[in-house]
């Protein structure tokens, strides 16, 4: 979030885009104010040196002051210090100002008791409700998308996160630009359309929709590059496991349990934005890689979705989603329905579910037994203690897809390492050890047959042996 017009931030926004009557230039890091500047090398990572006061609004059809919790703190994330809050019960927005006059007067008096700089609300909103409230209260307006863009675009590290945050907001941006009015035309130019010519608003316009293409061209190139590291790992026949959940629901925290990967964890939202992959080994001996990519929320942007659409297919092209739920949530059920929201549209709508029910040693023993049994399939545990992370890696191990072919072997023990690659590319179902080596059966994707071709054997177990118990 930026602070008041100043000469210096001023005169950044007339360089490029000075048809933005002095607008927050949302995700243009060429052009973002000093204050973004980190306190220190990690704790202004997350947030600005200096918070705006805002004043935050939203509708409700008979909820309380608590549906605004969440827009607090993605407020705070952001850089911004809630100072005050305003509810309307009404099912629908006012077309013109979001809520209504006497609301709006309420707002205008609330902004200046508190001393706001802003205003956040609780939805997005159409450029003209945002021209309406901004010319009515004379302060900053801004709503649900442009704050969480803002936040994307503080936590962004990578280039390619960058360049999809920036994506997302030029697209948000390109309908909400504003001109100075007639004295910047320049309509016409010709018989018929006489005029001072083109407009510097449609100047901006052109020069972010160029910048848009470009953008779309840069993202698509360095998605190759994820392509076929994925590819790689479809090659090798180990199965991919995504972890997806609401945003601050302790994935990056389950990500470590599990396989120590030192991933950055924040108590705060989308605090991880950049994917991650790690290797997982599950109890049964089986090997699988992890997947950790960026939280959803509710009411997610549309366009942020579509310019991260490259990263999300890692989440729709895994062979099992773990999801990680806040048990501690009191809308537990409302984040769920919205993560599942998100993987529908990434066409993950399918894909089998392991349901972990994270923070479970923050909830006493009647809240443990109302989540389980509203959540009968969830897996308590708590990624911070350790508690009942095996139980969810077990339940992984039970749920990942069965390679599709069974095959037989007779692994000599000059060859020692083919039984440990049969426990990490596919499911080894039985081995029984014979004077002549270790007689394997195993079920294997169809890539791994060459490689085993030499050790394959009839299907003939020994009498006695555990494999002619099972067959009799």
């Amino acid at each position: 979030m930026t602070g008041p017009e100043t000469p210096g931030n001023r005169s950044r926004g007339k360089g490029r885009f000075p048809g933005l009557r002095g607008r927050r230039l949302l995700l243009l890091p060429s052009i973002m104010p000093d204050r973004y500047r980190s306190e220190s090398p990690l704790s202004a990572t997350w947030r600005p040196a200096v918070r705006e006061r805002a004043v935050l609004v939203g509708l409700a059809d008979g909820l309380e002051e608590d549906s605004l919790a969440e827009l607090a703190a993605l407020a705070r994330a952001a850089g911004a210090e809630p100072v005050g809050r305003l509810i309307q019960s009404r099912s629908t927005p006012d077309p013109a100002t979001f809520v209504g006059k006497g609301k709006v007067a309420q707002i205008h008096d609330l902004v200046h008791t508190t001393g706001a700089d802003a205003i956040i609300l609780d939805d997005e909103l159409s450029p003209g409700q945002l021209r309406n409230l901004e010319e009515r209260l004379r302060v900053k307006v801004l709503d649900r998308t442009a704050l969480i863009l803002d936040i994307f675009a503080l936590h962004a590290r990578s280039g390619e996160g960058k360049l999809q945050v920036e994506l997302a907001q030029l697209n948000y941006l390109l309908p909400r630009l504003r001109g100075w009015g007639e004295a910047m035309s320049r309509l016409g130019g010709g018989i018929g359309t006489r005029g001072p010519g083109e407009t510097k608003l449609e100047v901006d316009r052109q020069h972010i929709r160029r910048r848009i293409t470009k953008l779309r061209r840069d993202i698509a190139g360095l998605s190759k590059s994820r392509r076929v590291k994925r590819a790689r790992r479809e090659q090798s026949g180990i199965p991919q496991v995504a972890l997806a959940g609401y945003t601050n629901a302790g994935k990056s925290t389950l990500m470590n349990a599990l396989t120590d990967a030192q991933a950055l964890v924040a108590d705060q939202p989308f605090a991880t934005l950049d994917p991650k992959t790690r290797r997982l080994a599950l109890p049964n001996g089986r090997k699988a890689t992890l997947s950790d990519t960026v939280g959803f929320v509710r009411k997610l942007p549309h366009d942020l979705v579509e310019a991260f659409k490259s990263t999300l297919e890692e989440v729709a092209r895994a062979d099992l989603i773990l999801h990680v739920a806040d048990a501690t949530a009191p809308d537990l059920d409302a984040q769920m329905g919205a993560v599942r929201e998100v993987l529908g549209e990434i066409g993950a709508a399918e894909i089998p579910e392991v349901l972990a029910l994270n923070k479970w040693d923050l909830l006493d023993e009647i809240h443990r037994a109302r989540v389980l049994r509203r959540h009968t399939e969830g897996v308590p545990a708590s990624a911070l203690t350790g508690e009942g992370v095996e139980m969810v890696a077990e339940r992984v191990a039970e749920a990942l897809p069965r390679p599709p072919i069974e095959i037989h072997l007779l692994v000599p023990f000059d060859r020692s390492e083919v039984v440990p690659r049969l426990y990490r590319t596919g499911q080894v179902v039985t081995t029984d050890g014979r004077p002549e080596g270790t007689w394997v059966v195993a079920r294997v994707p169809e890539a791994e047959l060459p490689a085993l071709a030499e050790f394959m054997v009839a299907a003939h177990p020994r009498r006695g042996s555990p494999l002619a118990e099972e067959s009799r």
